[in-house]
């Protein structure tokens, strides 16, 4: 399942579909926060594929721990999590077939 960003306030363009795989055995919180004016978060469950939306300037943050503290354990560029490289964007067409 595709998940767009929470309201950005701001309209981007140039959207990379990204995808995520949360490949430990704990839960862990997947994050962007360093665009202005747009917050990303979610929680990914070991073994789940994240697939998401992001400006190409976007750092997923990826934090691990437990229930009374969480780590930074990675910071990812968005560009590097690009699933095709060729194609930035999938059609909205394509969106309602998933939503289905």
């Amino acid at each position: 399942m595709l998940q767009t960003l929470d309201s950005p306030t701001e309209v981007f363009s140039d959207l990379l579909v990204c995808s995520y795989t949360n490949c430990t055995g704990a839960l862990q919180i997947a994050r962007i926060s360093n665009i202005p004016s747009w917050y990303y978060e979610r929680v990914v469950f070991p073994g789940q594929q994240l697939l998401f939306e992001a400006p190409p300037t976007g750092i997923l943050e990826i934090y691990t721990g437990s229930f009374a503290s969480s780590i930074l354990a990675e910071q990812l560029p968005c560009q590097d999590l690009n699933t095709d490289p060729n194609k930035t964007w999938i059609p909205k067409q394509h969106l309602t077939a998933m939503a289905s």
